[in-house]
Formats: structure tokens, C-alpha cells, sequence
């Protein structure tokens, strides 16, 4: 019996990561300096807007960098996060509602068991607050929104 498998490519901006099971995923602390965390990402190819989302736990350090800097760069990468390709830069916003119960179901139909089951059962059981993060592409310099 065969599966089909179900693909999640974006088109556009997001293009070079958005097939890649894990990326690199560079933010920056308040001094400048960039941490590289490897991140399962999906995307969103079913929606009007392209959306490329990725999930951490409220208490993680690349959630408090993302706090006070949501500007960040994605890369494809090893599980190790070693870079695969060149890098990309984006912006991070934190979903809450029915938009973060979406991403959450995409990351698990796209990574069943570990998204699916194992993420969310051990937050809970750790007390943690599971947050799921969209990619967007960064304002174009100039273009007169704020950052």
C-alpha cells in the first residue's frame, strides 16, 4: 500500500526552505549576535498569502529573542543545522487563536509523530506553552511601515 504523500511547497519568497524539513533558524540576541537554532518549518500553500510556520515553547531562548527582535534569517539545513543553502531574511510574528490551531495542524499533518503526539505531550507535561511562530517576508526599506 502506498501513501501519497502530501507536499507542502511555497512559491515566491519562501521557495529555497520551504520543502526542507529542517531549517536554520538565525535570531538575534540584543547585542547583535546571531544564535542558529535548526527548526521543523510547513507551509502553508492552501491559503491566499504565502506562510511558511515553525513552533517553539514559550520558555525557549529563541522565543525571548524573538520578543524584542522578531527580524530573522532561515537557511535550509542538516537536523544538525548546518546551512544547506544561502540565507533568507524574514520576520517572525507569534500567532495566537485559530491562526496558531492552523500552524499547529500543519506542522503535525506534515510530521505526524513528533508534532503530532511527542511536542505537545511533553510541553504540557513540562508546563510549557507551546507558541507557534508565521514567516513573512521583511518590509521593503522605505516602504513606510513600521518595524
Amino acid at each position: 500500500m502506498t501513501r501519497k504523500q502530501r507536499t507542502s511547497t511555497a512559491s515566491g519568497y519562501f521557495a529555497p526552505v520551504s520543502e526542507a524539513k529542517y531549517i536554520r533558524l538565525t535570531t538575534y540576541r540584543r547585542d547583535g549576535r546571531g544564535v542558529p537554532t535548526p527548526v521543523h518549518i510547513v507551509a502553508d500553500t492552501e491559503s491566499e498569502r504565502e506562510a511558511v510556520f515553525f513552533r517553539t515553547w514559550n520558555v525557549a531562548g529563541k522565543a525571548k529573542r524573538l520578543r524584542h527582535t522578531p527580524a530573522v534569517e532561515v537557511a535550509p539545513s542538516t537536523f544538525r543545522g548546518r546551512p544547506l543553502g544561502a540565507p533568507i531574511p524574514a520576520q517572525a510574528q507569534l500567532l495566537d487563536g485559530e491562526a496558531s490551531q492552523r500552524a499547529a495542524a500543519l506542522l503535525a499533518s506534515k510530521h505526524p509523530i513528533l508534532h503530532g503526539r511527542l511536542i505537545p505531550w511533553y510541553h504540557r507535561r513540562r508546563g510549557w506553552i507551546t507558541q507557534q511562530y508565521r514567516l513573512e517576508q521583511p518590509p521593503a526599506v522605505g516602504d513606510g511601515r513600521a518595524s
